[in-house]
């Protein structure tokens, strides 16, 4: 089990999809392309990593648009 302020190994290589993916296309990744990106093949399992990832701070979703997601880091 991690620690409560530490993030797991998948939620930095989310926050690293989604970087890259903004500097690659000019735009935010949709959930679908994280996921291919990091291995989960289930969009409730990126959506989930991504709610961990807003409740901390380190990203923002405007509503359910498919490319919401903006890091706030």
């Amino acid at each position: 089990m991690t620690r409560p302020d530490t993030l797991s190994t998948r939620q930095i290589a989310i926050l690293r999809v989604i970087g890259d993916w903004i500097i690659e296309h000019g735009e935010a990744p949709t959930v679908r392309e994280i996921g291919a990106r990091v291995g989960l093949a289930s969009t409730s399992s990126v959506a989930y990593q991504l709610g961990r990832l807003e409740a901390r701070g380190l990203v923002s979703r405007t509503g359910h648009q498919r490319r919401s997601c903006r890091l706030c880091v």
